[in-house]
């Protein structure tokens, strides 16, 4: 067997295809977790509140939330089978332009005072939407960047994936920061909660233009006669023909999906909530600590190019494992204190992060890459990472939050497990059907 490129007369320049996708997949989380961040000023909007309890707007908010993650294996299953056959770049442009599309109808969805029940309605559509496209991208984009990986560098080039995901996380959270001070909490919670809708949308619009621009990865797999091998019409035929790699993904995604949600981006609201910090102390921390966790990233990957993807997952694994119900056993909503809370939990998360990417391109061949890994990996982040702030703030809301913490540690065991079970492939070849 023999690989020919779908354009042979393009030279893959890896450095445009890694700036390419880096900015494409940073308005993907712009776009994505904006929802989460703006969740406290929206919620009362679409939701009722209730007499009982303040945070039923916001835990209402939050179930929306996890909506958009129930979508996301469907998208695994057909925008990877589409990728697969089609090439990574078409589904590309198919996940920028879902993410834009459900984007604008949340900036420009009516409340529940003016069209009652139809305001959470159309907010679910527009969250199914992203959800979507989110399902879609994050394999698609991590199939497409590490293939344009000189070779050698393949966790580097996957760090940036989660460079790319810690640059949007850093520009919606610092917009909104800024925009909150210069409009105040009060227009914020009226009207301004959807500008930054608005402006992910028109970034959607920009980054797909940028996409058309880049090299197609996907290969051409062709037997000595000369004929394609044909790629399965069936979305399952890689979990069926792959059912241990799947597994492997499924666990490893687990315990990543989980931190990242949590530490990443949910530890905001969390320090609001258990901490009693200030809406405006808790962005501020998450600015320095995602700014520090995104410089964190293409080491960690350099790391896991020099000595493997194993040892890296094992120390994000094991470091989680001890240091989590200690770290969210801490009350206090000093500055200093938060910082290091979401320091340390994003520093060793990024071990993790960093070459996720790398490690599940790295199980499957071309021909299934993005449905192999595209179902489990959004299955798992479905099921444990979209579910987070739901799970904490259903816990906080029948004052039992002390067991949120063992909720993380049991997750980081299975990523755990699911490293101890994955060959090490730091150094394999993943051009051909063997990789």
């Amino acid at each position: 067997m023999k690989i020919e490129t779908s354009d042979q007369t393009a030279v893959l320049n890896p450095r445009r295809q890694l700036i390419a996708g880096t900015i494409g997949h940073s308005v993907e989380f712009f776009d994505f977790l904006a929802y989460s961040y703006l969740a406290v000023y929206f919620a009362s909007s679409f939701f009722p509140s209730s007499e009982s309890s303040g945070l039923v707007p916001l835990l209402s908010a939050f179930g929306v939330f996890a909506v958009g993650f129930l979508a996301r294996p469907l998208a695994g299953l057909f925008i990877g089978l589409f990728a697969d056959r089609y090439g990574r770049r078409r589904a590309l442009s198919l996940t920028i332009s879902l993410m834009a599309g459900g984007s604008l109808l949340v900036a420009v969805c009516p409340t529940y005072s003016q069209i009652g029940v139809a305001a959470p309605i159309i907010l679910t559509v527009a969250r199914i939407l992203q959800g979507l496209s989110a399902g879609g991208e994050y394999t698609t984009a991590g199939a497409f960047i590490v293939e344009s990986a000189p070779a050698g560098r393949r966790g580097f080039y996957s760090s940036f994936m989660f460079v790319a995901s810690g640059i949007g996380k850093l520009t919606c959270l610092a917009f909104i920061t800024v925009f909150v001070a210069l409009i105040g909490e009060d227009a914020m919670r009226d009207y301004g909660w959807r500008i930054p809708f608005a402006v992910g949308a028109l970034a959607a619009i920009v980054a797909w233009y940028i996409r058309r621009g880049t090299q197609e990865t996907l290969g051409t797999t062709v037997s000595d006669e000369g004929g394609a091998a044909p790629v399965s019409r069936n979305p399952l035929n890689a979990l069926q023909r792959y059912p241990r790699q799947s597994l492997i993904v499924f666990a490893i995604a687990t315990g990543m999906g989980v931190g990242q949600y949590f530490w990443a981006t949910y530890l905001t609201t969390y320090f609001q909530i258990q901490n009693g910090a200030s809406a405006t102390t808790a962005m501020t921390v998450g600015i320095i600590t995602l700014i520090l966790y995104t410089l964190a990233q293409p080491v960690a990957g350099l790391i896991s190019d020099r000595y493997g993807r194993k040892p890296c997952m094992y120390a994000f694994g094991v470091g989680t494992v001890i240091v989590t119900p200690f770290l969210l056993s801490i009350t206090s909503s000093n500055f200093s204190v938060l910082i290091c809370i979401q320091l340390i939990g994003l520093l060793l998360l990024s071990l993790c992060t960093s070459i996720t990417s790398a490690v599940m391109v790295e199980n499957f061949p071309p021909h299934v890459r993005v449905s192999g890994l595209g179902f489990p990996y959004s299955l798992s982040v479905a099921i444990f990472g979209g579910t987070v702030p739901l799970v904490a703030t259903s816990l906080a809301n029948a004052v039992y939050s002390q067991y949120f913490p063992w909720y993380i540690v049991a997750t980081a065991i299975i990523t755990l497990v699911g490293a101890i079970a994955v060959p090490e492939t730091f150094r394999s070849d993943i051009s051909g059907e063997d990789s």
